[in-house]
C-alpha cells in the first residue's frame, strides 16, 4: 500500500518531467495532440491508483493512519518524508485524483489556443504539476512538507490562468498568487514556532502530544497564523476578494480544479493541523472563525443574488465563484464548531462541493464556449436564454448541479451543510452556544438565499422562448465528450446524498480521533 501512494505522487512528477524532452515531436500541432493524450494517459493512471488505494484501505480502522512511509529527509532541521492515508484525506485524495483527469479529458478537446497561447505541452507540464501539489497536500504527514506541498500548486495555477485564461487574466493571476504566497508566509511562521517548540515537525507525533509541551500563549499564535495562511486558502470572508477575480479569467479546468481540490487544501489544512496539534490555541479562535464563517455564509449568497439579478450584468462563473465563498462558509462553521458532528459535516461539505462546483464550472464554461459569453444579460435576453429548448441535455445538467448546490435533499449538497449547521446548534464544551446558535441562524439563512439566488439562474438559463432571438442561432446539444467528462460527476453526486454512510464511515472515527477522542 505505501508503495501505492508513493507512486501516486512520483507519476504525474515523471510526467511532467517528460514534457520538458523532445518526445512529442517537432511539428507543432502533433506534439500538441500527443501531449494531451499523453496528459490524459498520467492522470488516467493516477485515478487507477487512487482507487487501488481505497480498495486496500482498511475500512475497519479509518482512524489509523494507512500506506505510511517514514523516512529522515533533512535531519539537521528534523523533517521527516512522512507519508500516509486515513480517513479524513483518502476521499479528498480520490477527488483529486478523478477532478484531474476529468480535466485532462476535457482538455483534449477544448483547451485555448491562439495568438500568444503557449503550447499544449507547456499546458501538460504544468497541469500534471499541479496534481502532484494537491495530492502531495493530502498525503503529507510532516508540517514543512505540508508547506512545500501547498506552495507547489501555486506556480502552476498562476500560468494556467495568467495564459490560457480569458479577460483581464494577468491581473486576476497575480492577485492570485499575491494573496496566497502573502497567506503562506504567515502560515509558515506557525509552522516554524510550533516546530521549534515541539522540537518535531512530524504531524503525527504532534497530534499524539495533542498540545502537551506547547504553552497556551504558543498555541494561540501559531493558531492564528496557521489561521489566516489556510484560511486565505479556504477562502474566508472577508480573505475571499482574489477568488472571483481568479475564476472569471481562469479557463474551464482551471475553474473546476480550482474550486474543486485548491479551495480544499485549506479547509483540509485546519482539520489535520489546527484541530489535533494547537487545541488550546484553536478553541480560543474558534468563535471568531465561526463568527466569519457566518457572515461569509450570508455575504456569498447576497453577492450572488446581486449579481442574479436581470440589469447587473452578471458573469456566469463569478456568481459560482461568489456561491463558493458561501458553501465553504458552512466548511469552516462545521470546522468551528469543535464537535465530531460539525467537523464531519465539514468534510462531507467539502467533497460534496468538489463534485457539484467542479460539474457546475464544466457546464458553465460549456455554455460561455457556444454563446461566446457568460454574461447572464446577454445570454438570456427579454425571455431567457431557453436552454431547455435549444439543448435540453445542456439544460437539464445545469438545473441538477443548482439544485444540489441549494442542498436538496437526495443529493450531495444536503448532507454537509445540515451536519455543519448541528454542530453550531451545539458547539463543543467552552464555547458560547448562544453566539453558536446565532451562526447557525444566519447559515440557515443563508441557504434560503442560495435556493433564491439559484432557482433564479436556473429560470433566466434555462427557460424561456426558444424562437425569440439569441447571442447565437443555435446552440449546440451535449458533446459525447463533455458527457464522459461531467456524467462522473453527477452520478457521485446522487450517490453521495442516497449514501451519505459511504463519506461519514470514513471521517467520523478519523474525526473522533483528531479532536482527542481516542
Amino acid at each position: 500500500m505505501n508503495a501505492v501512494l508513493i507512486a501516486l505522487l512520483l507519476l504525474p512528477l515523471l510526467g511532467a518531467a517528460l514534457t520538458l524532452a523532445p518526445v512529442f515531436g517537432a511539428d507543432r500541432a502533433v506534439a500538441d495532440r500527443r501531449a494531451l493524450r499523453w496528459n490524459t494517459v498520467v492522470t488516467g493512471a493516477v485515478l487507477l491508483l487512487a482507487v487501488a488505494l481505497a480498495a486496500g484501505f482498511d475500512h475497519d480502522e479509518p482512524a489509523r493512519m494507512q500506506a505510511t512511509t517514514d523516512v529522515s529527509w533533512i535531519p539537521a532541521l528534523h523533517v521527516r518524508l512522512h507519508l500516509g492515508v486515513d480517513g479524513v484525506s483518502l476521499p479528498l485524495i480520490v477527488l483529486t485524483a478523478l477532478l484531474t483527469f476529468l480535466c485532462a479529458l476535457y482538455s483534449e478537446k477544448r483547451l485555448p489556443d491562439g495568438d500568444g497561447v503557449p503550447s499544449a505541452q507547456a499546458f501538460v507540464g504544468l497541469f500534471l504539476l499541479l496534481e502532484v501539489g494537491m495530492l502531495a497536500t493530502f498525503a503529507v504527514l510532516d508540517l514543512l512538507l505540508f508547506f512545500l506541498a501547498f506552495e507547489i500548486v501555486l506556480i502552476p495555477m498562476y500560468f494556467l490562468i495568467a495564459r490560457w485564461g480569458s479577460g483581464a487574466k494577468a491581473p486576476a493571476a497575480n492577485r492570485f498568487i499575491l494573496y496566497t504566497l502573502l497567506g503562506s508566509a504567515v502560515m509558515l511562521l506557525g509552522f516554524l514556532l510550533i516546530g521549534s517548540k515541539a522540537g518535531t515537525f512530524d504531524m503525527q507525533a504532534l497530534a499524539a502530544a495533542h498540545g502537551s509541551g506547547l504553552s497556551h500563549t504558543t498555541q494561540v499564535i501559531a493558531a492564528l497564523a496557521i489561521l489566516v495562511g489556510l484560511a486565505v486558502k479556504a477562502p474566508a470572508w472577508p480573505l475571499h476578494s482574489w477568488l472571483p477575480d481568479a475564476h472569471t479569467a481562469a479557463p474551464t479546468v482551471g475553474s473546476v480544479l480550482l474550486a474543486g481540490v485548491l479551495l480544499k487544501m485549506g479547509t483540509y489544512g485546519l482539520v489535520r493541523v489546527l484541530l489535533p496539534i494547537v487545541p488550546d490555541g484553536t478553541s480560543t479562535l474558534a468563535p471568531y472563525l465561526g463568527a466569519f464563517a457566518a457572515v461569509g455564509i450570508v455575504y456569498g449568497s447576497l453577492a450572488c443574488l446581486a449579481l442574479a439579478r436581470p440589469g447587473s450584468k452578471g458573469d456566469l462563473k463569478r456568481l459560482i465563484a461568489y456561491s463558493s465563498v458561501g458553501h465553504m462558509g458552512f466548511v469552516l462553521l462545521g470546522i468551528a464548531s469543535l464537535t465530531p458532528v460539525g467537523v464531519n459535516g465539514a468534510l462531507f461539505a467539502n467533497i460534496a462541493h468538489g463534485l457539484i462546483t467542479g460539474l457546475l464550472f464544466f457546464v458553465v464554461g460549456a455554455i460561455k464556449d457556444r454563446y461566446g459569453t457568460a454574461d447572464l444579460d446577454t445570454l438570456s435576453g427579454a425571455t431567457g436564454a431557453a436552454l431547455y429548448g435549444r439543448a435540453p441535455r445542456l439544460g437539464a445538467l445545469l438545473a441538477f448541479a443548482a439544485v444540489a448546490s441549494l442542498g436538496l435533499p437526495g443529493l450531495a449538497g444536503f448532507w454537509g451543510e445540515l451536519l455543519a449547521m448541528f454542530g453550531a446548534f451545539d458547539p463543543a464544551e467552552g464555547l458560547s452556544r448562544p453566539a453558536f446558535v446565532t451562526y447557525m441562524v444566519l447559515a440557515g439563512l443563508g441557504t434560503l438565499l442560495t435556493a433564491a439566488y439559484l432557482l433564479i439562474v436556473v429560470k433566466r438559463v434555462c427557460m424561456g422562448d426558444p424562437e425569440q432571438p439569441a447571442p447565437v442561432a443555435e446552440v449546440a446539444e451535449l458533446r459525447p465528450y463533455e458527457a464522459v467528462s461531467w456524467t462522473p460527476l453527477a452520478a457521485l453526486t446522487l450517490l453521495a446524498g442516497l449514501w451519505p454512510a459511504l463519506l461519514l464511515g470514513l471521517s467520523n472515527p478519523a474525526v473522533k480521533h483528531l479532536l482527542g477522542g481516542g
